[in-house]
């Protein structure tokens, strides 16, 4: 984190009334600096209020420096050598022949370089958050905060400093950090949690990755992708049981076919690290062994040691703090958003969680949280997207007379173009009026082409406004809209 001020007589300069006859502004502390807590900040200070932002790791948080921006980065390099492995069928030709006649590829990754850049690309997004904060004149603070009571703060600066911090608002959010397993110590060597991959200067030989969640997948995707041989151990009958099942059908499909080990109905009961490597027990007393091991089996949220439950904030008994859809806490005057709520653990709802949670506080327009408009994706090779309502509530009669389409992209014409064979666009409508509900994307670059079915679930376009607009030809949108044709209303 970039050096922050944490001197009283700079504080007390920046919060000292302009004028004797002026009533002083707004306090709000911050409990947090991930997207949560410095998107509240900005919109805090915006409207008026003096804000104070207490943050121990730096800016940006989690989803910042250990979790979204690197790990995205790093999938960022995996696409590029998926793209070389899918080129042979396009008619590339590399001079030693390349992955058509080599099993290794001609291609390869120098990890401690992707390394690098994936921690400076953090770093430097960090600096840039704290720069824009400075310039919209919120003071920041290097160190741990925790309520002592609903209206007071206390910080324990790095400096060894402990100032108290009155405040009229309080936003807490401290994010969350990786589950651990106490038979799967990490050593930030060979087992390792998603927060230590980056140290790592040479590629696994053999990653085995414990949990088939969002992350696991996404990293078991681009592991694979980088060269590493991957084995996937996942509890549940599927890979990403939380996703749409046709998605996660195609996905397991996609990581058997590309070589990865994907063992289904497997608990890992406890990994060891060995002489040179790890061996992973499974519950029924199989062993797997590799070089490295990742343990990918959920968060906890940081909620211990706050004084919240003293300051009146209830939480729930995972320990995440219960919230309203404006972030309201049980605590008069306290707010919480991002992954410490346990609403959804994406850093564009914790985001939005904040900037809300300052608008209510601070007497401006808001509009509560709505789930439902929330598109998610996961970064695996293809990737999936998705919004708005899914195909499980329509089948169990949750979602009364909702419709489904599905196309296969291997019908889409670009998709031919490009040799793409896996994925499809789903669409869900409303029968009768034909409103858009929801939608499914499984392709490359699904994150950008769900966009437009967000727009329509969020607006409540129908399926003949979506139809009616014209898209390029060829493209992978052009299924989208041919989904939404398939779906017009019978009279």
């Amino acid at each position: 984190m970039a050096p922050v001020s944490t001197s009283a007589e700079q504080t007390e300069q920046k919060t000292a009334p302009s004028t004797q006859n002026e009533s002083p502004a707004t306090h709000v502390v911050v409990m947090g600096g991930g997207p949560g807590g410095y998107e509240a900040a900005l919109v805090a200070a915006q409207l008026g209020a003096r804000v104070t932002l207490v943050e121990r790791k730096g800016l940006g948080g989690s989803a910042v420096l250990t979790d979204v921006v690197p790990s995205k980065t790093l999938i960022a390099t995996a696409e590029v050598m998926t793209l070389v492995d899918d080129s042979v069928e396009l008619g590339v030709r590399f001079p030693d022949g390349g992955p058509a006649a080599d099993p290794e590829g001609s291609v390869t990754v120098d990890l401690a370089k992707v390394n690098k850049r994936v921690t400076a690309l953090a770093q430097a997004q960090s600096a840039d958050i704290a720069r824009k904060l400075r310039s919209e004149g919120v003071t920041l603070l290097d160190g741990t905060a925790r309520l002592d009571g609903p209206t007071r703060v206390v910080a324990e600066l790095s400096s060894g400093e402990t100032q108290v911090l009155p405040a009229d608002v309080v936003l807490v959010a401290v994010g969350a950090h990786p589950r651990v397993l106490p038979s799967a110590e990490p050593d930030g060597e060979r087992i390792l949690t998603w927060t230590q991959l980056y140290d790592l200067t040479e590629l696994p030989s053999r990653l085995i990755v414990v949990g088939s969640g969002v992350t696991g997948a996404e990293f078991a995707s681009a592991y694979d992708s980088l060269g590493a041989d991957v084995v996937l151990v996942s509890s549940r009958d599927r890979v990403l049981p939380g996703e749409d099942a046709d998605a996660a059908r195609v996905i397991e499909d996609v990581f058997t076919r590309r070589g990865m080990t994907v063992l289904s109905r497997s608990r890992a009961a406890s990994v060891e690290r060995t002489s040179d490597g790890v061996l992973v027990t499974l519950s029924d007393g199989r062993t797997v062994e590799g070089s490295h091991c990742l343990m990918a089996v959920g968060s906890v949220p940081n909620t211990e040691g706050l004084g919240l439950e003293e300051a009146g904030v209830r939480l729930t008994s995972s320990g995440h703090i219960r919230t309203d859809r404006v972030s309201r806490t049980t605590a008069r005057g306290v707010y919480a958003a991002g992954d410490c709520t346990g609403v959804l653990p994406l850093a564009s709802v914790a985001a939005m969680q904040g900037r809300i949670a300052m608008w209510h506080a601070l007497g401006d327009a808001v509009t509560p949280l709505d789930l439902g408009t929330v598109s998610a994706n996961v970064f695996t090779a293809p990737e999936i997207a998705t919004v708005g309502v899914n195909e499980t509530q329509i089948e169990s009669g949750e979602v009364v007379q909702g419709q489904v389409v599905k196309l296969p992209l291997a019908g889409n014409p670009r998709a031919k173009m490009q040799g793409i064979h896996d994925g499809f666009v789903k669409l869900f409508s409303r029968r009768g009026t034909g409103t858009v509900i929801g939608g499914v994307v499984v392709a490359p670059r699904a994150s950008e082409l769900i966009f437009p079915v967000t727009i329509a679930v969020e607006n409540k376009l129908t399926v003949d406004d979506v139809a009616h607009a014209l898209t390029v030809y060829p493209s992978l949108s052009g299924s989208i809209a041919e989904a939404a044709r398939r779906l017009h209303p019978k009279r």
